[in-house]
C-alpha cells in the first residue's frame, strides 16, 4: 500500500475547478482555482463512445453543456436507466470525443449561481489528457506542482455498458505517467471495487486510493453484487468497516454531513468530526471531506450567510484535505489556522 498523503496543513482541492465563480470542469475554472490557492484539482471523468475520458461530473450533458440548443446536430435526448434513476437526457457515452469537443459548458445550477451564466457557451469541453498536459508546467501559489484528484464515476454501471474505466484511465494517460502533476496522484471513487482493481492491475502505480463515502445510501458496486442485503456507506465508518477499508485504501473522503459539525441551532461541534478523523488516522487512513460551498443552499439553515463559520469547524476536525467550490475563501481560512504553510 502507498504511504498516506502527509500535509502540514489541509490539502485544498479545487472541486471541479472553482465552480462558485465559473462553470465547472473547464480549463478557466481549473486555472482560477490555482490562482486562488488550491493545492490540487479534482476532475471527474466519464467515457465517450470511443473511450476517451471526458472531464465531466456525470455522463448526462443536458444541464452542464449547450447540447440542448444543438439538438439538430446531436439528436434528441433519450430515456435511459442510470444509477440515479431513469432519466431523459443526452449521454456522453453516446458520442465520440470529436463530437463532444465542439460543445461548451453552461452553468449547471443557474438558480443557485446566476452570475456564472454570463459564461454560458464560452468554455469548451476538455478531456483528462488535455488537463494533465495543461498543468505540466503550472505551479500553485505556494510554488508547488499542483496535484490531481481524479474521480472515477459510476464504474460498475459503465462496466455493464462495456466500458472498463481502469483500462480507459491507463490508455488516456499513456505517455504521461512521468508528468510531475501525476507524481502525487489521488484516485477516488464511491465504489471500492474499481479502486481495488486499479491496484490489482498495477495501473497508476504511484497513486493513492481514496474511498468516497456518502451520507446515505449503498455503494453501486455492492448493490450490483449483493442486491437487497448490500451493506450501506454507514457500515464503512464503524470500527470494523474502517478496518476493512484500511486493508486496501490510503484514505477516506466522507461527506461533510458525516462530520456532524453543526446542530440545528447552528452550534458548532468539531469534536464529533474529530472522533471520526481520529479513528481513521489510527488506521493510517487520511481523511478528506466534500464539499465546502459558499451558498446558503448548501449550508445548515442556522448558518446561512456564514459559510466561513461552518468551514472553520470542519477544518478544526483535523481533516487532511477539503474539496472547495470557492478555493480562495477556504485558502484564507486554512492560512489563518495554519500560518506556516
Amino acid at each position: 500500500m502507498n504511504a498516506p498523503i502527509h500535509q502540514t496543513s489541509p490539502l485544498l482541492i479545487g472541486h471541479r475547478g472553482a465552480p462558485a465563480h465559473l462553470p465547472e470542469h473547464t480549463i478557466d475554472g481549473y486555472l482560477l482555482a490555482l490562482r486562488q490557492g488550491a493545492d490540487a484539482l479534482e476532475p471527474d471523468v466519464v467515457p465517450t463512445r470511443d473511450g476517451v475520458l471526458l472531464v465531466r461530473h456525470e455522463p448526462l450533458l443536458g444541464e452542464s453543456t449547450d447540447i440542448r440548443s444543438r439538438a439538430a446536430e446531436f439528436g434528441p435526448a433519450r430515456r435511459a436507466w442510470t444509477p440515479d434513476g431513469t432519466v431523459t437526457d443526452w449521454f456522453a457515452h453516446d458520442y465520440t470525443w470529436e463530437q463532444l469537443r465542439t460543445l461548451n459548458a453552461v452553468e449547471r445550477i443557474p438558480s443557485v449561481r446566476p452570475a456564472n451564466t454570463a459564461f454560458d457557451g464560452q468554455l469548451p469541453m476538455i478531456r483528462l489528457r488535455e488537463l494533465v498536459e495543461l498543468l505540466a508546467e503550472r505551479r500553485t501559489t505556494a510554488g508547488q506542482r499542483p496535484r490531481l484528484v481524479i474521480e472515477l464515476k459510476h464504474a460498475s454501471w459503465f462496466r455493464g455498458l462495456g466500458f472498463d474505466l481502469v483500462e480507459l484511465l491507463e490508455r488516456e494517460l499513456a505517455g504521461l505517467w512521468g508528468t510531475p502533476v501525476l507524481d502525487a496522484l489521488v484516485l477516488e471513487s464511491f465504489e471500492g471495487e474499481v479502486l481495488r482493481e486499479v491496484r490489482r492491475r498495477g495501473v497508476a502505480a504511484g497513486a493513492s486510493l481514496v474511498y468516497l463515502i456518502d451520507s446515505e445510501g449503498v455503494p453501486d458496486d455492492r448493490r450490483a453484487r449483493d442486491g437487497a442485503v448490500a451493506s450501506d456507506y454507514a457500515s464503512d465508518l464503524t470500527d470494523r468497516g474502517l478496518d476493512a477499508v484500511a486493508e486496501w485504501a490510503d484514505g477516506i473522503s466522507p461527506s461533510h454531513l458525516l462530520l456532524g459539525i453543526a446542530d440545528e441551532a447552528g452550534a458548532m461541534h468539531p469534536e464529533a468530526g474529530r472522533s471520526l478523523v481520529g479513528r481513521a488516522h489510527a488506521r493510517d487512513l487520511r481523511v478528506f471531506t466534500w464539499t465546502l460551498r459558499p451558498e446558503d443552499h448548501f449550508l445548515p439553515p442556522a448558518l446561512a450567510g456564514r459559510p466561513e463559520a461552518y468551514w472553520r469547524g470542519i477544518l478544526r476536525t483535523g481533516v487532511d484535505g477539503v474539496f472547495a467550490d470557492a478555493p480562495g475563501r477556504v485558502r484564507a481560512l486554512i492560512d489563518e489556522l495554519h500560518p506556516t504553510r
